[in-house]
């Protein structure tokens, strides 16, 4: 009997908090996609083509080049963190964030279809906008850069 009393509110937690973690399909797949175009905490500015190629990022809708992709030098959960205690809120649905990040602007250079894109990679620190979902990133919007002096 006192497992069971033990048990019930354990499991009533866990419950709850698995619950606000959780996504809708429709976040949770624009989320996936959020990171696979731009999240790689490994990224330099020498492997745009590789990267961009094995991750099959494209144009939205067909497979045209990319004119551009920003890659963030961090990991998923620190980008998260953007849409809640580490971003601003600005716009709609759009947040910025509080402290700059390292990134990789891969800009296309040649190539009209997927594989044969080739990219041209710049590393700068910027802040960075990132339009949220259910607390969640799903679009990189935009970056405004941090001039060190």
């Amino acid at each position: 009997m006192k497992a069971q009393q033990f048990l019930l509110p354990l499991v009533l937690l866990l419950s709850v908090t698995l619950s606000a973690h959780s996504q809708s399909a429709e976040v949770s797949q624009r989320y996936q996609k959020f990171v696979t175009q731009h999240i790689n905490g490994n990224m330099n500015e020498y492997i745009c083509d590789r990267e961009i190629r094995t991750r099959k990022i494209t144009q939205t809708n067909n497979n045209d080049c990319k004119e551009r992709n920003t890659f963030i030098q961090a990991s998923a959960q620190l980008v998260k963190r953007i849409c809640g205690d580490a971003g601003t809120h600005y716009s709609g649905n759009l947040f910025k964030s509080n402290q700059p990040f390292p990134i990789v602007t891969c800009t296309h250079r040649g190539g009209a279809r997927h594989p044969r894109c080739e990219y041209r990679g710049h590393k700068s620190t910027r802040y960075i906008a990132i339009a949220c979902e259910e607390g969640w990133p799903v679009h990189y919007e935009d970056d405004d850069l941090v001039i060190v002096q």
